[in-house]
């Protein structure tokens, strides 16, 4: 496209994610689904209109680490609190379920021997879909007026929880699939990143306090919060081993609880990073999703990915529900809220693909599996709570 052709490529790029995110939303679909279609439509499977670049993969991983940074300052403390241990148990079983399930597919269809790096891979699959994309489910209880039930605030807990235990799983997993490191010294990085987390967020937090007081809803105050998130990534990543999206994801976090500030800031967020930067991530995971060359067995084995990611996430979920003394109906209604993957198993699929865990020739299923996921939990959790109202007796036959 010669020296300018990255201009062209964003044009496209924003128009084509845009569009299909609208014609997304008019189905009731998270607009996600639209934009990686996007992607795909103008990438080599169909039109091959552009292809990956390096300034693209760089612009998408601002875009990852912004989404990470935005979903931590969106974090709502008060929730965690409330549902307390159910939530906790649920994200557990919730997040370890997928990695066995969906883990032992990739292995049984692709593992070639019991050795230590088929699986690692296993398990970068399988934490993929460890986390929910609770924005799915949130709609769908908003548009049930169950939102403020029980079953409601314990998704939500729950699928905030999974996401923060996904997160420091792939950052374990990221640390110890380089062989030429030691495993305990990994293991030590990742505890010394949790302390030095601990440390600068206790001094950032009440540095941004006292900004906060005089000015909560200024401009300055949303870039010094960005610089943050960034220097918590960079810091993750250089010095710990540790995800930068994890490094984002804290930097968030240590906001959230900041409320004279939070939505300001959150909102600015959001802004450039619905304008500019996800896109750009979204339609690279369709770019890099290469359809052509796939195979039956790739096929074969997106069928019994999505079975699994399905199934480990209600049963694993439910269990963790049942355990709190929930009923059958509540417990099932917990299992299919969390089905729903989205933006999070994608950036984790993402990172395994650049750290060579993850082959691009699986991504198709991936990103299949993603969608079908978005598409059937809203069904799933309706039919949840469509019950048989009883018959009432005729006036004058009571």
């Amino acid at each position: 496209m010669g020296t300018y052709g990255y201009l062209f490529a964003i044009a496209l790029i924003l128009l084509f994610t845009k569009l299909f995110g609208l014609a997304s939303a008019k189905v009731h679909m998270p607009q996600v689904v639209g934009a990686l279609i996007a992607g795909v439509l103008l990438g080599p499977s169909c039109f091959g209109i552009l292809e990956e670049s390096d300034f693209l993969v760089k612009v998408s991983e601002i875009g990852v680490i912004m989404l990470m940074f935005t979903a931590g300052i969106d974090t709502d403390i008060s929730e965690l609190k409330k549902t307390g241990g159910a939530a906790l148990v649920i994200a557990m079983l919730g997040v370890f379920a997928p990695i066995l399930g969906c883990g032992g597919a990739y292995f049984f269809f692709f593992g070639s021997g019991f050795d230590f790096q088929n699986f690692i891979n296993s398990a970068f699959v399988g934490v993929v879909f460890a986390a929910t994309s609770v924005s799915i489910t949130v709609e769908t209880l908003t548009e049930l007026d169950k939102i403020k039930s029980n079953v409601g605030a314990t998704l939500l807990a729950a699928a905030i929880i999974d996401d923060i235990i996904g997160v420091v799983v792939l950052s374990v997993l990221t640390g110890i699939s380089d062989k030429s490191v030691n495993p305990l010294l990994i293991t030590f990085k990742i505890f010394l990143f949790f302390i030095f987390t601990a440390v600068v967020g206790f001094i950032v937090y009440h540095l941004f306090k006292k900004i906060a007081v005089h000015h909560a809803h200024n401009r300055r105050i949303a870039v010094w919060a960005l610089a943050f998130c960034l220097i918590m990534s960079y810091c993750a990543e250089r010095f710990f081993g540790v995800a930068d999206i994890t490094g984002a994801y804290f930097a968030g976090v240590i906001l959230c609880n900041l409320t004279t500030m939070r939505q300001y800031v959150a909102k600015k967020m959001t802004v450039a990073s619905y304008l500019f930067f996800s896109p750009i991530f979204f339609a690279g995971i369709g770019l890099r999703t290469n359809l052509s060359g796939i195979t039956p067995k790739i096929l074969i084995f997106a069928a019994v990915l999505f079975i699994m990611a399905v199934i480990t996430k209600i049963i694993g979920c439910g269990i963790g529900a049942r355990l709190f003394k929930m009923n059958s109906k509540d417990s099932l209604r917990i299992g299919v809220g969390m089905v729903a993957r989205g933006e999070v198993a994608l950036m984790v699929a993402q990172k395994g693909i650049t750290s060579g865990n993850i082959s691009p020739d699986i991504l198709p299923a991936i990103v299949l599996c993603v969608i079908l996921a978005a598409l059937i939990t809203p069904v799933l959790l309706k039919l949840s709570y469509n019950e048989k109202k009883q018959a009432q007796p005729l006036k004058g036959c009571a």
